[in-house]
């Protein structure tokens, strides 16, 4: 499936250094993992979590759930050869791309893959429309923790300091035709708190949000999943714009709104990712 098609409701991190963790994840409810080898493990067990994790991808069994790996920056002394190890996953995620130079670093190492980008910095939501672009790029992770570090931000429940940067990734993103999923929210027991951030973040056009507990699945597949009430508009919409066709008609109008062909362009979409879901269902 064209992963532009496909779900990226839910994309949990998963250290690569907990082998029940991984184990846990194929019989999880998510579109997508990210085995992390960066920030989730300790210097100490680098090594070892990568040769567990690349037995863990060796095995296999995680159905339809899309899997990228999170390796160490190709300055750490372990980037280059997580880069080069890494078997059987969907994608490469590089940690603080800075520039559309970071990834082709890495498209040196391994131009077989797709790659994704952590936007995490300052400097790479400025270039975020130059990373956008790169050929091999497929998607974006937003990496919200260490870019309100780096701005100096408060933390603060509407995200307000940091929608600038969250803005400009998601129009790079979808300029380029990208995938781009929304930062974590850390507060993991806060369901309440991270409805609201999923509600917020489809609102702005995310495909989708980062996790950081299996108790978020629920709330972020039915967040960025279209409603039975989406579903059903979008279905009226299309009945009611090809009925004024047939009629001879350029628009109809549904509900007291015009209806034209834009709005069924978005409808299709609703629609197709409906039975995305449902195909890609565990």
């Amino acid at each position: 499936m064209d992963p532009r098609l496909r779900p990226f409701r839910s994309v949990l991190y998963i250290p690569g250094s907990r082998s029940r963790a991984m184990d846990k994840a194929r019989s999880l409810d998510v579109d997508a993992i990210i085995f992390d080898l960066e920030d989730a493990v300790a210097q100490s067990e680098k090594l070892s979590a990568r040769q567990k994790l690349c037995d863990a991808l060796v095995q296999g069994e995680y159905g339809a759930r899309f899997k990228i790996v999170r390796i160490n920056g190709l300055d750490t002394p372990w980037g280059q050869d997580d880069a080069v190890a890494i078997q059987g996953a969907d994608a490469l995620l590089l940690p603080k791309v800075n520039c559309a130079a970071d990834l082709d670093a890495l498209s040196q190492l391994r131009s077989d893959i797709p790659l994704w980008a952590t936007m995490e910095t300052p400097q790479g939501v400025l270039n975020a429309v130059e990373i956008a672009r790169h050929p091999q790029l497929q998607g974006m992770v937003m990496g919200t923790n260490d870019l309100a570090k780096d701005l100096g931000a408060r933390d603060h429940p509407t995200r307000l300091p940091l929608m600038t940067g969250l803005g400009l990734c998601v129009l790079a993103a979808k300029a380029q035709g990208k995938l781009i999923i929304d930062g974590v929210f850390n507060a993991f027991k806060d369901e309440a708190g991270l409805a609201l951030e999923c509600e917020q973040g489809r609102d702005m056009g995310f495909d989708g949000k980062s996790l950081i507990h299996p108790a978020q699945v629920d709330i972020a597949n039915r967040a960025f999943a279209p409603s039975d009430g989406e579903i059903e508009r979008a279905q009226r919409q299309i009945a009611a714009f090809e009925a004024a066709q047939a009629a001879g008609q350029g628009v109809a109008v549904l509900d007291g709104k015009i209806v034209e062909s834009l709005h069924i362009v978005t409808a299709r979409e609703i629609l197709a990712k409906r039975d995305a879901i449902v195909a890609t269902r565990p």
